[in-house]
């Protein structure tokens, strides 16, 4: 097996850390809000994190990154019924996080793989890019679509040069993330709405991952896999 070079957002729990650990084998630069645990400390709200994390993370990989995992992301509530001001400011937060970061780290990604001869990019969306979430969480839902159409862009776009574009879209997942928001709204009731019974596990997405960052055939870039228990199919 070739050993890759690969660049793990939000790694510390839930479904970035199955992912790194999946990932075992290969040579793998972790990253959280806070760092610690030899993990890379960007905090992506902040304008110019993105970069900073990339530098670090080219540095600490021995100047070569062959695959970026874009998992970073965050899941707040934005009632319609906030002052404007903090409705907007929470909208402007999490696309900054999940989509404008991602985004950034992706331009990265792509100019520092068009010197290498290629690589592949695999962005963690969410099934909510497809079918939508609840009435406090547009901003979320609106995040995650922008995240599957970057990332049919980026591989419609450079395809050419070999460099290769994924996403991954769960549903609800055993992760630490989305075990509040399941409690709030009634975990019965949500298990009812996928028919295979549960969520997803954070290692089922983690496979997912792994195989599109390592495995996956070329001529799949641009796909979006589903992996929500048949919640939504399209």
């Amino acid at each position: 097996m070739t050993q890759l070079n690969i660049l793990v957002t939000g790694s510390s729990r839930g479904i970035g850390r199955a992912i790194a650990a999946a990932l075992s084998g290969h040579k793998v630069a972790g990253h959280s809000s806070r760092g610690g645990d030899g993990l890379i400390a960007a905090d992506l709200a902040e304008p110019g994190a993105a970069e900073r994390l990339w530098s670090e993370a080219t540095e600490r990989l021995g100047g070569r990154i062959d695959v970026l995992v874009n998992n970073a992301g965050i899941f707040e509530a934005a009632p319609v019924d906030l002052p404007a001001a903090e409705w907007s400011r929470q909208w402007e937060r999490t696309m900054r996080v999940n989509l404008t970061a991602s985004a950034e780290l992706c331009r990265l990604a792509v100019l520092h793989f068009k010197e290498r001869g290629g690589g592949r990019i695999v962005n963690v969306a969410s099934r909510a890019a497809y079918r939508g979430d609840s009435p406090a969480h547009w901003h979320y839902a609106a995040s995650k679509a922008g995240m599957i159409a970057m990332t049919k862009t980026i591989a419609r776009g450079y395809a050419s040069e070999g460099i290769l574009a994924f996403a991954v879209s769960p549903g609800f997942t055993a992760s630490d993330m989305v075990e509040d928001y399941m409690a709030s709204r009634g975990g019965q009731q949500i298990v009812a709405d996928i028919p295979l019974g549960r969520v997803a596990s954070a290692d089922e997405v983690a496979e997912t991952v792994r195989w599109l960052a390592v495995d996956a055939p070329a001529s799949s870039t641009g796909a979006a896999i589903d992996v929500n228990g048949a919640s939504y199919v399209r």
